[in-house]
């Protein structure tokens, strides 16, 4: 009786992560795809090797939402919901989230690149801050991760850093898209964009970015009662 009466609770719950993993999906398809239209479209396209500047300036935002943000969610939700043994989640996880900071770090040498050839000063705004922030705690993050859960730890170990490795995760992903969100807000506002159609893609591709960080999270915190 107690086993089904567990299997009837948790069931709703089953349910609740799997359609939320699928709404994360979809945003992250949109917000992939309005990236593209937006840098490709008006933005005259990405190459990291151009001599126009502003086309290697459009690197950083392809690769801090398509490369880190997108991968580092995509690597929570299938660590907590795609079934499989336990080891195979967990090198599925640390791939994903090693491939995100690597093309994390790339798109950050990208903005740099671009202030060298405009002589513009680095690191100077709120949005470049929490990126620095964001992408050194990540670094951090997955080494502690890798020693923890990859390598021979006292049960007792991995209990106490489980919940910090988590939450850590989670605050992470807030940390990435507040960056995502003030750096669109920064090329807005330099640009002086208003009422127009590309200001139009920047507010839902804003959107999207926001909406795919939410349902990774709901994802995950219900994937916990599964």
């Amino acid at each position: 009786m107690q086993s089904t009466h567990l299997e009837v609770t948790h069931r709703p719950y089953r349910s609740s992560a799997s359609r939320l993993t699928i709404l994360a999906h979809l945003f992250g398809i949109l917000a992939f795809i309005l990236m593209l239209v937006w840098l490709l479209h008006y933005r005259g396209g990405i190459d990291y090797d151009s001599y126009d500047g502003y086309r290697v300036f459009n690197v950083h935002p392809f690769l801090m939402f398509c490369g880190f943000i997108f991968l580092s969610g995509e690597a929570m939700m299938v660590y907590k919901t795609v079934k499989a043994e336990h080891f195979v989640q967990k090198v599925a996880h640390m791939i994903l989230q090693l491939g995100a900071f690597v093309l994390g770090v790339v798109g950050i040498c990208a903005v740099f690149k671009f202030h060298d050839m405009q002589s513009i000063e680095d690191v100077y705004s709120l949005h470049s801050w929490i990126g620095i922030a964001t992408i050194s705690l990540f670094a951090l993050q997955w080494v502690v991760g890798l020693f923890t859960f990859m390598f021979t730890q006292t049960q007792t170990t991995r209990a106490t850093l489980l919940p910090w490795h988590i939450c850590g995760g989670r605050t992470l992903l807030y940390m990435s898209i507040a960056a995502a969100l003030t750096g669109l807000m920064e090329k807005a506002t330099f640009m002086q964009l208003s009422h127009s159609r590309e200001a139009r893609l920047l507010n839902f591709l804003g959107l999207s970015i926001l909406l795919f960080g939410i349902f990774v999270d709901l994802s995950v915190a219900l994937a916990r009662y599964v």
